[in-house]
Parts: structure tokens; sequence; C-alpha cells
């Protein structure tokens, strides 16, 4: 059904799912997605790849079926998520002489997850290979990318790095490759963004592992794959190790207009001071757009009104995110009003302590903006633009 040759030996057999649009109850897909799984047929033995979301199992069963696939000798798990994993069961119910190789912590994830028995494992270490006869898997731990239990396959003849979700993009295409890559470079910003960023620091040691390794390819388990492998390493490279930009992000609700008059005002001064604003209306924003805006913004300025003495749901469950994402930013603030009282200015700020930030001082108001209010607003903007200059943000 979807069976795409890549090289002599090497399949896709995955399956391309164009109208999945929520993922994991929570991440947007506007793109649909793919849950890439590769077979491998050396001399002597044969691997697949990663297996597929339990939801299109029957499309990897029919793609292994038109390749005539009357033997499999190895399931390479690098990650025991279901999307790549949930499969497995149904495979080994094909192949029941087929072995499940992983990690020695994924073992026992899988165990959990799909209640495998320990006699269907090989557990590999760290750089360890497996020969098929004429090709060779070495597997390459890379623990919390995203999971801890996480690792990739190098083949080494091939120069093909199966890298599961690491590199990964929510896309449905039926182009084997990522050719455009102006569409690519998004879409695996906005899965960098929402699932990849809070391992920040972690990537970059193991971007450091991939050092030594001639890449022809990076095959991953979501979207594409990536046959000129510069374009994304060096995506990658950015996102995790350049500072900010000279950029605010600004997102915000409002009930009754005067948390907007405020966050209108300011993007304005912001504006005249020469800093970038992206704004986000939370009522109708895409959670993707805002963890992708959140990847190289230098500050996070959330204005909220006041909802029964506290700030709005929709402003915690923004702030709950960046704290969850933990981006790169080094300020935040708050603005906003409130009717009768308020504590949304401790509330935020308390839901911030991932976050290594300083906090320049809110602007949170009682009622409609007056003058001295917009004034106070034109402060935020100054402290802002001067310390972005401090720090060398462009």
């Amino acid at each position: 059904m979807n069976v795409r040759n890549i090289k002599p030996g090497i399949d896709s057999v995955g399956a391309i799912d164009f109208d999945r649009r929520l993922f994991d109850s929570l991440i947007p897909t506007p793109d649909g997605t793919s849950y890439n799984s590769y077979l491998i047929r050396g001399s002597e033995k044969t691997a697949l790849i990663d297996a597929v979301d339990p939801a299109m199992d029957y499309v990897l069963t029919s793609n292994l079926d038109d390749l005539n696939v009357t033997q499999l000798d190895y399931i390479i798990c690098n990650h025991a998520e279901q999307d790549h994993a949930g499969a497995i069961p149904l495979v080994l119910d094909l192949y029941p002489e087929a072995k499940v190789v992983c990690t020695p912590k994924c073992k026992g994830m899988l165990i959990d997850l799909l209640h495998l028995n320990e006699d269907v494992f090989i557990t590999v270490n760290d750089k360890e290979t497996l020969s098929l006869g004429n090709k060779t898997l070495e597997f390459i731990h890379m623990p919390w990318v995203h999971w801890p239990e996480t690792m990739v396959t190098y083949l080494r003849e091939d120069k093909i790095l199966f890298s599961c979700d690491f590199f990964g993009s929510h896309m449905a295409q039926t182009a084997l490759y990522a050719e455009d890559e102006f569409i690519i470079f998004e879409s695996a910003k906005r899965y960098f963004g929402e699932i990849m960023m809070p391992f920040r620091v972690n990537i970059q040691r193991n971007l450091d592992k991939l050092k030594d390794y001639n890449l022809d390819m990076i095959a991953p388990s979501h979207g594409p794959i990536y046959h000129k492998p510069e374009f994304i390493l060096n995506a990658y490279k950015s996102w995790v190790y350049n500072e900010p930009r000279n950029t605010v992000l600004l997102p915000y609700v409002s009930m009754h207009g005067s948390t907007k008059d405020m966050v209108d005002y300011l993007v304005g001064a912001l504006i005249k001071r020469g800093v970038e604003v992206k704004q986000f209306d939370l009522t109708v924003a895409d959670t993707g757009k805002l963890a992708m805006a959140l990847v190289d913004s230098a500050t996070l300025v959330l204005g909220t009104c006041t909802v029964l003495g506290g700030a709005h749901p929709l402003a915690s469950n923004a702030a709950f995110l960046a704290n969850a994402l933990r981006p790169n930013l080094k300020f935040a603030s708050i603005i906003g009003s409130f009717g009768w009282g308020s504590k949304a200015v401790e509330q935020i700020t308390g839901m911030l302590t991932n976050l290594k930030i300083e906090v320049i001082e809110p602007v949170y108001i009682k009622g409609n903006p007056r003058e001295d209010d917009f004034k106070a607003l034109d402060k935020l903007a100054d402290t802002i633009a001067a310390k972005h200059r401090e720090h060398g943000f462009n």
C-alpha cells in the first residue's frame, strides 16, 4: 500500500496518516503525520526498524505481505512509545521467530506497556552492533531524546541513521524525501518546539555523539527522510545552541477589552523600540504555533484578565505550557487588569519555576488603562529593549 524503496534491500513500509489532527490528545497536527517503519533485508537476516501506531497496523502488515516477507529475524525498537511500538505484538504474532532488539530500559517499558514476554527480547548496549550478513546495524543510546530508553540505529554500509522521534516532523506526504525545505523546516520546528524542546540540553549531548558518523540519510519515524541531512542537523544545532532572538512572545486573553488595549499599546511600544513581537490571542491560538514561537523568543509577556480573583484559565494554560517546554527564555513579565482584586501575577510567576528567567516588573492594573498605565507600559517596553540590547539579541 505504501511501500517505497530507499536503497537495494531497504524499504519504507510504514503508514501515512493524512487525517490525524491531534496527537497525544494534546498536540495539533494540521498536516497529519506518518508512522515510519523500515525493512532491511541483509544477505542472512532481516530486520524491521520500528513498527507503527496500532490504529494503522494493517498498513504495515499489508506492506510486509506485498514484499513477500516470509522471515523476520529482528524488530528493532528505538523507542517504546506506542506510536512506534504499539504494533509489535501483531508483528510478533505474524513472525513468532522474531526477536525484539532494544535498550535494557526499553525492555522493561515494553513489558509494562505491551505485556511482551521476556524471552522475545535481545537487549543491546551503547555502540553494540548486529550483523544481517552484508549489512551491519549499530545501536547508539540517546537517553532522554525524548524518553529515557531511547536509542537510534545506524546502518553502517548505507550510512543511514534511523532516528525514530529525533529529527522527526508531523507531516503526511507521499514524497519519500524532504524536498521542499521551507515547508519541512516549519513542520520540523513545530515538532521540536512541541516535543523536543524540554530536552534541549540532552539533545546537545546527543548531537555530539553523531559528529563522527558519516550520514548520507536521516530516516526518522515521523515525516520525510532527509537525504540532505545537513539541513536538519543545522536546524537542530541552531535550536539547541543559539541564543534567543530580539523577540517578545505575547500570548494574551481579554474578556472586556482592558487587557487587549494594554496588549495593543505594548506591541506598538516594542515595535518603536526595534523589538519583534509575536502576538497570540489564546482563545484561538494554535498550540503548535505558540510552541514554535517559544523556540527562539527572548522574552515572554503574558497578558491576562482576571477570573474570580486569579488568572484566566487560558493564560494559566499558556504559562503551564511554557514551563513544561522549558524554552531558552531570558525574561518574562505579565500585563493585564482586574476589577476588584487579583492574584494573577503571583499565580503566573509561580507557574514558571522551570525557567531560568528574570521577571520584569509586571503592569497589572485596576479597570481600564489610564495615562499612567500607558506610561508604565512604555517603561516596560524600555526595559525589555534595553535588556535585549545588553545581551546582544538580534
